[in-house]
Order: C-alpha cells, then sequence, then structure tokens
C-alpha cells in the first residue's frame, strides 16, 4: 500500500508540472549560427520572395492575390517567410501561419524517396478516410505564431524564422524541397488564394528555385502534383476547366538520371 501511494502521490506530482507548463512555450531566442548552418543551402528571404513574387504573377487560375511563402528546414525549423504585396496587410493575415503549416507538413511526410504535397493528402484526411485524424497530430505552437512585433512579419527577420512552428495542413500550397543532389532540404509552404492557386505558385515558386528533383510521388506522373480524381485527390476550388489547364500547363519536376539531372518529358 506504501508504495501504491507513493506511486499516486509522484503521478499528481507531475500532472502538476504539466498543468503549471503552458500549453505552448513562448518562443525562445534562436542560436543564429545554428539557423544559419541548417538553412544554408535554403533560400533566404530576398530569394523566396523574389521567386514567389514571380510565379504569383503567373495565370494561376484563382482569384490573382498576394501571397504569403514559408520555407522550412528538414527538422521544420522556418528559414525565410516573405510576401508578395505591398506590405504585410496586403494578403489574407491568417495565410501567414498557414503558409508555415503547409511547409511544416510538406516536410513532416515527405522522405528522400517519397514527395508528398499538401494536396495530396486532402482525401485520405476526410471522415472515413485512411488517414483521418492527421491534422490534429502536429499541433501549432500558436503562442510562436502570433508572436510580434507585426511589423516584423514577412520580413528577414519575421519572429517564426529559427522557430518550429508545427501544424498539419491538408489542402494545397505545400510541396517538399529537393535538391540535384536528390536530397530532402525541406518543404515551401504557400498561402493566400484558393488551395489550387496556392498549390501552382508553389509549384512554380519550386521550379523558379531549382529545388524540384522530385523523386517520386502518389500524384499524377509519379510525382507530388494535384490531383482532382483518385484516391490522392483534393476538388476543383473555384472553375474545373481553368484549374486543370493551370496545371497541365505547370512546369515539369526535374528529375536526376544517374548523376545528372534533367527535365522531365
Amino acid at each position: 500500500m506504501k508504495a501504491l501511494h507513493t506511486s499516486i502521490v509522484a503521478s499528481f506530482a507531475v500532472l502538476a508540472g504539466l498543468a503549471a507548463t503552458p500549453a505552448f512555450a513562448s518562443p525562445q531566442g534562436a542560436d543564429s549560427k545554428a539557423v544559419a548552418a541548417e538553412c544554408a543551402a535554403l533560400p533566404g528571404h530576398a530569394e523566396l520572395r523574389d521567386a514567389l513574387t514571380r510565379a504569383r504573377r503567373a495565370d494561376n487560375g484563382g482569384f490573382d492575390l498576394d501571397m504569403w511563402g514559408t520555407v522550412v528546414s528538414r527538422s521544420g525549423t522556418v528559414c525565410a517567410v516573405a510576401f508578395t504585396g505591398e506590405s504585410n496587410a496586403s494578403q489574407w493575415p491568417g495565410s501567414r501561419a498557414i503558409s508555415a503549416q503547409k511547409a511544416n507538413t510538406a516536410n513532416a511526410f515527405s522522405l528522400p524517396t517519397l514527395a508528398l504535397a499538401t494536396a495530396n493528402l486532402y482525401s485520405a484526411t476526410q471522415p472515413g478516410g485512411s488517414l483521418f485524424g492527421l491534422q490534429e497530430s502536429n499541433p501549432v505552437n500558436a503562442a510562436l505564431a502570433y508572436a510580434g512585433p507585426a511589423t516584423a512579419w514577412g520580413q528577414a527577420n519575421d519572429p517564426l524564422v529559427g522557430q518550429r512552428m508545427g501544424g498539419v495542413n491538408v489542402f494545397g500550397g505545400g510541396l517538399a524541397l529537393y535538391s540535384a543532389q536528390g536530397e530532402l532540404l525541406g518543404a515551401l509552404g504557400v498561402s493566400g488564394d484558393s488551395s489550387c492557386a496556392d498549390h501552382a505558385i508553389a509549384w512554380r515558386t519550386r521550379n523558379l528555385l531549382r529545388l524540384d528533383y522530385v523523386p517520386a510521388g502518389v500524384g499524377p506522373d509519379g510525382v507530388d502534383q494535384i490531383s482532382f480524381d483518385g484516391d490522392w485527390k483534393q476538388p476543383h476550388c473555384v472553375n474545373a476547366a481553368t484549374e486543370d489547364a493551370v496545371v497541365k500547363a505547370l512546369p515539369p519536376t526535374r528529375r536526376r538520371d544517374g548523376l545528372a539531372a534533367t527535365t522531365q518529358d
């Protein structure tokens, strides 16, 4: 009985400690040297902003809105956050955190040998699907997502940089990033328009960054392309015919053939 009593007291002590701990820890100061090393092979703020802006200007079949973009490393650490508008108020404010969620998701559920876009996860995560509940598996650090100052959001010193926000998002806009050497470096997340347009803009951005040496995937052409039918589909968003045409016109991923990097036919 004494041992049982001791065990119960210890258990309550642990629970009390958990109750005293905030659900989400406050953002901690990032080690700038460690972050720089972790993000060295990935685009920085200026490179991300340039590629994202160029991709947003294409015909992406959405509402022609400005965008947020986030790049994370393989550990999920945010390396860069950018936007395409005149200020950080030119895009949906909620899409900043969503772009980081999408980047985290594409990174978290892709492998060196298999890429999964966030768009590929939509169908399987619906009620009755084989991955239902995945959205709850890696919660967002809410304190970090809204850390200020808000004037820094989308700038080189965005408070998310060097941190791991977490989160899972299961509609278009998140893509894993693969180097010409076949290394999975992390992922890109894009948000601010329809989810179909988000995917197209993310796809074009990744292509412009030359980080689309995708090894394999569950989407059309055996890569992580969005599909509007089949087991790994997500629904059309605005206009089916337009969105089908946009996807058909997206640049092909690059493939490595032996030691040489080539473009898909």
